[in-house]
Formats: structure tokens, C-alpha cells, sequence
């Protein structure tokens, strides 16, 4: 499952440089698939929808740092745990329980991010 900060955040940022997906972002700023990775073109995200990877779109939080879940991979393929959660110095970092995802899925998701 993905991982999701929570309202405890202190906005210190910590947990951004950490993500191997770029799939942390700044309260506030909106986020595209292509942000850090080499994906363009079309992209289906995790609800079913299918949107250009270079489309911004709205922000999760605009109060502070937010994980996409459609960028998430609780770092499955890079680490052995969650990097934000393991830097994290309020221990907000926790994994969201609306997104379930295996293993596999993750690492699936992982492999599309970077083509």
C-alpha cells in the first residue's frame, strides 16, 4: 500500500530527497507522473483513469507534504523500507490504508515509473 503523511507534518521537507519516485511533494504544489522519472505520453493511474504524464494535477494537501499514491512504491525495488518514513522526525510517514497494493503491484508500478 502506499504511504501517506499526515497532518503531524512539521513541513521540514526531510522526506522528499529520500523518495526514489518523486512522488513527494510540497504542501500546496501541484504533481505530474513525469516529474522526475522519464515517462511521457499517456498514463493510466490507479483509479482507472488515464491522463498525460506531463498533466499537472491538483495538489493532495496544501497545508503540508503529501505522498501521490500514484507514485508511491513504499520504495519496494530500490529499499528495504519506506525511505520518508525512515527520516521522518515526527513519524507521520505511515502507510495508507485506501490504497492496498502487493507486493508485486508495487514493483509493477515501480517499473512503469522507470522505463
Amino acid at each position: 500500500m502506499a504511504i501517506k503523511i499526515t497532518e503531524e507534518c512539521i513541513n521540514c521537507g526531510a522526506c522528499e530527497p529520500e523518495c526514489p519516485n518523486n512522488a513527494i511533494y510540497e504542501g500546496g504544489v501541484e504533481w505530474a507522473i513525469a516529474d522526475g522519472n522519464t515517462v511521457r505520453g499517456s498514463y493510466t493511474l490507479m483509479d482507472g483513469s488515464v491522463v498525460d504524464a506531463e498533466q499537472k494535477n491538483a495538489p493532495v494537501s496544501n497545508d503540508y507534504y503529501y505522498i501521490t499514491p500514484n507514485k508511491c512504491t513504499e520504495c519496494q525495488g530500490f529499499h528495504e523500507e519506506p525511505q520518508c518514513a525512515a527520516v521522518c522526525p515526527v513519524d507521520c510517514c505511515v502507510p495508507d490504508e485506501m490504497y492496498k497494493e502487493t507486493v508485486e503491484e508495487l514493483l509493477a508500478k515501480k517499473d512503469r515509473l522507470h522505463i
